[in-house]
């Protein structure tokens, strides 16, 4: 049995705001308390709001911001010898870093958060940044190293009954499951996460799992307008609540979806969309990923092989100075699928022995 989903980052005088909360109401209020704090002096409190300042700025896409916030967060629960909140602070820091496309400082932040929480005992937070590190790996492509800790935070999580938590353990191994080719597995648990979130209120948690149902449903079914319906669901969310990456996401799946039917023309305006999106939130794991399915459908819509091979081999280094695996290995796959030669190897230089 699982609990109504919570948001354990909105802490001190925001702690009964909703998961489901839009992020400007989180932001309007968490900076409220944040002056209210500063006036009054408690700088544990300064740092539990700057926390839901900092997350809300970081979920609407301001970078800049969101650096200052969780930075300033973090000073202020130093200043208070608070372990806890500075662990959720390094928390929020290395999430930020992770969806900037940082990910060795990703690496380094949430395992300082880790250990800070559990030097604080405060379990929720250490088990938040393991999960963050385990979602980093994941994101990297590095399967081998985090597949046993999603599976072990997926059992944690169950037992507690956090519901929140156990959707978000579903869908990365789902995710790994999808990226490795088992569908059918990935499919059900995509599913179970998204009765889970529904019963649990988790409007957050359920979006971003009918994105990835939509994703099999339409790679492994052809099934373009179950997959559009299920995106187009999701969407009313993310609209109502403003989350602006997961918007992106799910307008580039939709381009996704479109591209796999052959419908590149729509696909190429979507992709273009998401592109447009993910450069304005400062997010370049998006952008590049936008940008390879943006190279795909306009190779179909008859743009020159030279310059889809020398946009897809500069995607390449892009993607290998980020460390994303995955993404990588499918900018190589494009190649195959478009029949575009890499530039590297016309010139003569695929040869990595020299």
């Amino acid at each position: 049995m699982h609990s109504k989903a919570f948001a354990p980052e909105y802490q001190g005088a925001l702690t009964a705001m909703s998961v489901n909360s839009s992020l400007t109401d989180v932001l309007a209020k968490g900076t409220q308390h944040l002056r209210a704090a500063e006036v009054s002096g408690s700088q544990q409190e300064v740092a539990r709001s700057g926390l839901a300042v900092a997350e809300a700025h970081r979920r609407l896409g301001n970078v800049e911001e969101a650096d200052r916030a969780w930075k300033a967060s973090y000073r202020a629960a130093r200043s208070a010898g608070d372990l806890g909140a500075m662990a959720w602070a390094l928390w929020s820091g290395g999430t930020l870093a992770r969806q900037r496309g940082a990910l060795a400082l990703a690496f380094r932040l949430l395992g300082l958060a880790a250990d800070m929480g559990k030097r604080g005992g405060d379990v929720v937070a250490r088990g938040y940044s393991l999960a963050g590190l385990a979602e980093t790996g994941r994101i990297q492509g590095d399967y081998q190293a985090v597949a046993a800790l999603h599976e072990q935070l997926l059992a944690e999580a169950r037992k507690r009954g956090e519901a929140r938590h156990t959707v978000w353990a579903l869908e990365g191994i789902a995710q790994i499951h999808r990226n490795t080719g088992s569908y059918d597995t990935a499919l059900a648990m995509f599913e179970e996460a998204a009765q889970i979130a529904g019963k649990a209120d988790d409007r957050r948690g359920r979006a971003w799992a009918l994105r990835g149902m939509a994703d099999i449903v339409s790679l492994r079914d052809d099934d373009t307008e179950r997959a559009l319906s299920l995106l187009a669901e999701a969407e009313l969310t993310c609209r109502e609540m403003k989350l602006s990456s997961a918007l992106a996401y799910n307008h580039k799946m939709r381009a996704n979806v479109l591209f796999r039917a052959r419908r590149y023309g729509e696909a190429r305006h979507v992709y273009e969309e998401a592109l447009a999106e993910f450069r304005a939130m400062g997010e370049p794991r998006g952008e590049a990923l936008a940008r390879l399915g943006l190279v795909k459908a306009l190779a179909h819509l008859g743009r020159d092989h030279a310059e889809t091979a020398a946009e897809l081999d500069e995607l390449r280094r892009t993607l290998d100075r980020i460390g994303l695996r995955h993404a990588r290995d499918m900018v190589d796959k494009a190649h195959a699928e478009l029949g575009v030669v890499p530039l590297a190897t016309v010139a003569g230089e695929g040869d990595d022995r020299r």
